[in-house]
């Protein structure tokens, strides 16, 4: 009888090491695809409970900590926001909380968005946390930026404000001299009035090329954009510019001085960037819309004059005037 109790045990010790093994590596998985959030600093312990309501690990809590001791990896649980598919085991569900990609989200700022905007679409963007900033003007590249549930907004700002300045390292360097800026900054707020003036890329080069020529002769830069800043911070005005406004001396307004406003009016993109710094080269000092969503370029006040009479009878035709 001892001889076979002594043949049993190690017999039954493999058994339960194959059990525990198998309950590690396929036990627990809930049956529909789970959403768990781990905040930063959590642990296997602080939540394992979670897990076990869930359904997610095999046996219990105790259970499950033991096995990740024994046959799991020892780095840590990441933070973020996990997928959990259907099924998934007690291994592979370690394994995604150390080493699995986070669920990513994106929060996008198109080209050309003023600041105000860019602070409320961070105010609006979901599962972000804290206060959202307010970038300073022409801080922020537009783009768009992944985050995570439970990101601060004010550490996805900072990351797009970095972008940003990433991008001016890059591309001052590589300037051509054709504009008449004399600072990373200044071309920063030239770019975001082209960015204003056209929402076509073919087009950017072009509008760069006439507001150097204008600055080169000392002639005002007349940019409606700019007198609209100081009335909505870069917001549409949703109506005409008054008389009022365009007359108003505010530092913005290219109508009454001429050179560059005091800074930028919305945070261009990196292409609006490198057309300033890399205008088209050409002597057209006017432009005006050509109905298409583009516009008809002119050297002479004469030929704009002309310009804008076609354009004024497009508006007639339909209505607008």
């Amino acid at each position: 009888m001892l001889k076979r109790l002594l043949i049993a045990l190690p017999i039954i010790a493999i058994l339960g090491a194959v059990l525990v093994l198998w309950l590690f590596w396929w036990g627990g998985g809930a049956a529909t695809a789970q959403t768990i959030v781990v905040e930063e600093g959590a642990t296997l312990r602080s939540l394992c409970p979670g897990l076990e309501r869930k359904q997610l690990v095999p046996g219990s809590c105790t259970t499950y900590r033991g096995m990740a001791r024994l046959f799991g990896s020892k780095d840590p649980i990441q933070a973020g926001e996990f997928e959990v598919p259907a099924g998934t085991g007690g291994a592979k569900l370690l394994d995604l909380l150390q080493h699995g990609q986070p669920v990513s989200r994106l929060v996008t700022i198109p080209e050309g968005t003023p600041s105000v905007l860019v602070q409320e679409k961070l105010a609006a963007t979901q599962y972000l946390t804290g206060p959202a900033p307010l970038p300073a003007e022409g801080t922020v590249l537009p783009n768009s930026y992944s985050y995570q549930r439970g990101e601060a907004r004010a550490a996805v700002a900072a990351r797009m404000e970095a972008a940003m300045s990433k991008a001016i390292r890059e591309l001052w360097p590589r300037r051509k001299g054709g504009c008449p800026v004399n600072s990373a900054q200044e071309a920063v707020t030239l770019a975001s009035i082209v960015e204003k003036e056209t929402g076509k890329a073919s087009e950017r080069r072009t509008v760069a090329g006439v507001y150097c020529n204008r600055l080169r002769i000392g002639m005002k830069l007349d940019a409606d954009p700019t007198v609209i800043y100081p009335v909505t911070r870069g917001k549409p005005l949703g109506r005409r510019i008054l008389r009022s406004e365009l007359d108003a001396d505010n530092g913005y307004n290219t109508y009454r001085r001429a050179g560059l406003p005091l800074g930028p009016i919305a945070n261009p993109g990196r292409a609006s960037i490198a057309a300033v710094l890399d205008p088209e080269p050409h002597q057209f000092v006017y432009f005006v819309a050509d109905g298409t969503g583009g516009h008809v370029f002119a050297r002479t006040l004469a030929e704009h004059n002309a310009n804008v009479t076609k354009w004024r009878a497009i508006r007639r035709s339909r209505g607008e005037l």
